[in-house]
C-alpha cells in the first residue's frame, strides 16, 4: 500500500476495506477488484449477502411466490377449476426457501474467491482515520485501508414495552416460518408488513394488519394503494387504520393485544405478533467517530453525490445514507463508490429509483408521485388506464389493476408512474428506462408493444394522454 497514513502494525492491508457484504457492499467490493483495486470485505455473517439475501429480500421473495400460487389455485375456483386445500409441508418450504438463499451465497462466495477479494467474517468497529478492528470468532484482526466504504445497512425498528416472548416477532424471525399460527397479528402497514400478511394468509392464518397512520404504503399514491386495500379487507379479518397497539400481554392461551384508534378489533387474541415497523440504519454500531466520519442522531452517514462522506477517503452507500432503503439502490452506490476510489469521473445521479410492493397485487411506482408533485407545485398531468380494458388482464382474472403516468402539462416528458396489478414490479423498469431516457408520451405510444399483454397497458396509458386511444373513448381534448 502506498498511503503513509496508514498503521504500520495491522494484521491486514487493504487498498479498499469494505465494511458490510450485502447488496451494496459486496457490489463495491467487487467492482473494486474489477478495477484493479487490492479489497478487503468485512462481514458480520457466515455468507455474504447481508440482510437482504440471507433473511429478507430473497427468501421473503421465495415464500411469496408458494403465497401467490396457493391464493390463485384457490381463486381459481371462481372460474369453474377447483382444488384440494393446499397440504403444508412446512420443513420442505423452509428447505425450499433456504436452498434458494444456500445457491445464491454460494455463489457469491466463489465471485469474492475468483476475484481475490478477501472476505473476513465478524463485527467491525472503525479505530481510526485508516483502521477498522474485527471481532469474530476467532479473535481480533485489525484492517488499515487507503479508502473505505461503509455498507453497514439498517436493522427491523423495535416497539418500546413488547414482551421478550418468541411469539413477538421481527421479519427475520417470521421467515423461519417455525409455525403457521392460527390467528396473526401484523403491526405496521407498510411493504414488509403487508409481504409477510401476504405469506401467512396464503398458508393459512387469519391475519390482522394494524398501522398507526390512516394509510396503507405510507407516501405512495392513494389511487395505486386503493385495489390492494379493498382485497386485502376481504382476505383478512380486519385492516385497523389510525390504530395504536397500547401493550401485549403473554399467557398460555396466546398473546392479549390492547389498542387505541378509531376502530377497535374484536378479538385481542393472538397466536404470534408480527413487528413491521421500518428500518433504522446502522451507522450508530460502528464506532464511525473514531474515523471522524459524522452520524446523525438517527443513525444515517450524509454522503454526496459521489458518496464521500466527510472525511474524504471513506465512502458510504446504502440503507445508511438515507431513503429509499433498497437494495438496488445500494448495489448502484457501490459501483458509483468503487469507480470513484479508482479515480473515474462518476456520481451517483439517478433520475427515477423505482419502489415495489410484493404483495397481491403487486404495487410498483417510480420518478415522481402525485403528493411530491402538488407539495413541491410542480405541474402535471396524470393519466390512468384501468385493467379492466386489458384483455391480458382480463384473462387471468385480475382487471384490479392500474397502469398511471405522470405527465409534463408541457413537454408532455414522461415525470413518474405507477402500477397496481400483477407483476407491476416487473413492468415498472419499461417506465424507469423511459424516464432516464427523457422519453415523452408519444414515444411510449408509438413503441409497439405484444398483444394481449399486461405491458401494453403502458403505451395504452400512454395514448391516453396523446388523446389516440382506441382501446377506450379518447379523452375530450381542452
Amino acid at each position: 500500500m502506498s498511503g503513509s497514513t496508514t498503521p504500520p502494525d495491522a494484521d491486514l492491508r487493504a487498498e479498499v476495506l469494505v465494511l458490510g457484504g450485502g447488496p451494496g457492499g459486496y457490489t463495491a467490493a467487487f467492482r473494486a477488484a474489477d478495477l484493479g483495486k487490492q479489497v478487503v470485505l468485512v462481514e458480520r455473517f457466515p455468507t455474504l449477502g447481508g440482510v437482504c439475501l440471507n433473511v429478507g429480500c430473497i427468501p421473503s421473495k421465495a415464500l411469496l411466490h408458494l403465497a401467490e400460487v396457493v391464493t390463485e389455485a384457490r381463486d381459481l375456483a371462481r372460474h369453474g377449476v377447483e382444488f384440494g386445500e393446499p397440504r403444508l409441508d412446512l420443513a420442505r418450504i423452509r428447505g425450499f426457501k433456504d436452498g434458494v438463499v444456500a445457491k445464491l451465497t454460494g455463489g457469491l462466495a466463489g465471485l469474492a474467491e475468483r476475484r481475490k477479494v478477501e472476505v473476513v467474517e465478524g463485527v467491525g468497529r472503525f479505530e481510526g482515520p485508516h483502521l477498522l478492528r474485527v471481532e469474530g470468532a476467532g479473535g481480533e484482526r485489525t484492517v488499515a485501508f487507503e479508502h473505505a466504504i461503509i455498507a453497514v445497512g439498517s436493522r427491523s425498528a423495535q416497539l418500546p414495552g413488547l414482551p421478550d416472548d418468541p411469539r413477538v416477532m421481527d421479519s427475520t424471525a417470521a421467515l423461519e416460518l417455525e409455525e403457521i399460527p392460527a390467528r396473526l397479528l401484523v403491526i405496521g402497514g407498510g411493504i414488509i408488513g403487508l409481504e409477510m400478511a401476504s405469506v401467512f394468509h396464503a398458508l393459512g392464518s387469519r391475519v390482522t394488519v394494524v398501522e398507526l397512520l390512516d394509510a396503507l404504503l405510507t407516501g405512495t399514491d392513494p389511487d395505486l394503494v386503493k385495489p390492494l386495500q379493498k382485497i386485502i379487507e376481504a382476505r383478512y379479518e380486519e385492516v385497523l387504520l389510525s390504530t395504536k397497539v397500547t401493550g401485549v400481554e403473554t399467557g398460555p392461551g396466546g398473546l392479549l393485544v390492547s389498542f387505541e384508534g378509531a376502530r377497535v378489533p374484536a378479538h385481542g387474541r393472538f397466536d404470534r405478533v408480527l413487528v413491521a415497523v421500518g428500518r433504522r440504519p446502522n451507522g450508530d454500531r460502528i464506532a464511525a467517530e473514531a474515523a471522524g466520519v459524522t452520524v446523525d442522531e438517527r443513525g444515517f452517514i450524509r454522503v454526496d453525490e459521489q458518496l464521500r462522506t466527510n472525511v474524504p477517503h471513506v465512502f458510504a452507500i446504502g440503507d445508511v445514507v438515507g431513503e429509499p432503503m433498497l437494495a438496488h439502490k445500494a448495489s448502484h452506490e457501490g459501483k458509483t463508490a468503487a469507480e470513484v476510489i479508482a479515480g473515474r469521473k462518476v456520481a451517483f445521479d439517478p433520475r427515477a429509483i423505482p419502489s415495489v410492493a410484493y404483495t397481491d397485487p403487486e404495487v410498483a411506482w417510480m420518478g415522481l408521485t402525485e403528493s411530491e408533485a402538488k407539495a413541491r407545485e410542480i405541474p402535471f398531468r396524470k393519466v390512468s388506464f384501468p385493467w379492466t380494458a386489458s384483455g391480458r388482464a382480463l384473462g387471468i382474472g385480475r382487471a384490479e389493476g392500474l397502469t398511471k403516468l405522470l405527465v409534463d402539462p408541457e413537454s408532455r416528458a414522461l415525470l413518474g408512474a405507477g402500477i397496481v396489478g400483477r407483476s407491476a414490479g416487473e413492468l415498472i423498469s419499461e417506465l424507469v428506462l423511459a424516464l432516464e431516457f427523457g422519453a415523452d408520451t408519444e414515444d411510449l405510444a408509438l413503441t409497439i408493444h405484444p398483444h394481449p399483454t399486461l405491458s401494453e397497458t403502458l403505451a395504452f396509458a400512454a395514448e391516453l394522454s396523446e388523446g389516440t386511444i382506441t382501446d377506450l373513448m379518447p379523452p375530450k381534448r381542452r
